[in-house]
């Protein structure tokens, strides 16, 4: 099996033998699955030190809401929520912490903090110049297809050929992650399941997953606990886990080599057996 390399900071990653398990810590009052539940750092950083016990590679912190209709929040506000947890985090845990956002003062603040990851929803279309900060501080960066902003991208979103579009978008957002001089191996790129598309397309995106694998870099995968999930399956978002599961597996054997996921216990032990598959 051919090696392939994720670097973020001072941290190396063989994606070849195994999936990457990024555990979701919304520090937020008002996400859609987890609100409020660890807005209070102490919460937070409990949350997060048990999911690094049950196997996540990589914790992502955010502190603005990104859920359909979530309104923007300011950067002192979102600084406010994230760094109190951020500072502490960086220096106990031994997997590196994310930081996901979209705002230019609030990527400078935390990697200078110690973030090693900026996970950019809008993949640089909001402020480019995040690029130039991951790259100066040879950070990680996610760079992920959203389709208007949160507070209207589930207002009818449409696409003659949805993945043919967004393998065209990710194309430009590497290019211009690369043009502020971004080495390969520490980039992602993630197809913003959810994040201006139909259930219908979440679904076909899901399928073609491979597609997007064929661009050259490590494809991150986030349908935890999603609406579309609840619409096939019923449920409210945390009865949403079988589900979870079954999408991020099938797009795990299609070839995405990160996921990003609420359940960190259960999604570590289903990778455990579908990587092991794979390598039969």
């Amino acid at each position: 099996m051919t090696r392939r390399y994720f670097r973020c900071g001072n941290y190396s990653f063989d994606l070849s033998k195994k999936t990457l398990v990024m555990g979701i810590l919304n520090i937020t009052p008002d996400s859609f699955s987890d609100a409020g539940k660890f807005l209070i750092p102490e919460k937070a950083l409990e949350q997060a030190y048990r999911m690094a016990e049950e196997g996540a590679d990589i914790i992502d912190i955010g502190g603005e809401s990104t859920r359909p209709g979530a309104l923007k929040i300011s950067a002192e506000e979102e600084l406010k929520r994230v760094l109190p947890v951020l500072k502490k985090l960086a220096k106990k845990l031994r997997i590196p912490v994310s930081l996901d956002t979209y705002k230019y003062e609030v990527a400078r603040a935390g990697l200078a903090e110690g973030a090693s990851i900026i996970n950019d929803i809008s993949g640089l279309g909001y402020d480019p110049k995040i690029a130039e900060l991951t790259a100066k501080a040879k950070a990680g960066l996610v760079l992920m297809h959203i389709r208007g902003t949160p507070a209207d991208m589930q207002s009818a979103p449409y696409y003659k050929d949805v993945i043919k579009e967004i393998k065209a978008c990710l194309k430009k957002k590497i290019n211009l992650a690369r043009s502020f001089g971004n080495n390969k191996d520490r980039l992602i790129i993630d197809l913003g399941i959810g994040f201006g598309k139909t259930p219908e397309h979440n679904l076909k995106i899901l399928k073609n997953t491979g597609e997007f694998v064929k661009l050259g870099y490590p494809v991150l995968i986030g349908v935890s606990r999603k609406s579309f999930i609840g619409k096939l399956t019923g449920g409210a978002p945390e009865e949403r886990l079988e589900g979870s599961l079954a999408s991020m597996v099938l797009a795990v054997e299609k070839g995405a080599a990160l996921v990003r996921v609420h359940d960190v216990k259960p999604s570590v032990l289903a990778l455990k057996v579908t990587n092991a598959v794979q390598k039969v």
